[in-house]
């Protein structure tokens, strides 16, 4: 599990803006909605939850402290 700051990854970002599984969910309209993602994958929500508490990102820094 990651604690402190995340390595911020321009290609991680771009690949998950322009996936082709992305689009295709997104233009069905199959989307989960929001806050069911414990539903879908509890094992996956648990741990995303428990990251993003634990972790932070440089730019959301930047930006609080440049406000």
């Amino acid at each position: 599990m990651k604690f402190g700051i995340r390595k911020p990854s321009m290609k991680k970002r771009v690949s998950a803006r322009i996936s082709p599984k992305r689009q295709i969910v997104h233009r069905a309209g199959i989307k989960m909605p929001r806050g069911k993602g414990w539903a879908r994958n509890p094992k996956k929500y648990a741990y995303n939850k428990v990251y993003r508490r634990t972790s932070f990102d440089i730019f959301k820094l930047f930006k609080k402290l440049f406000k």
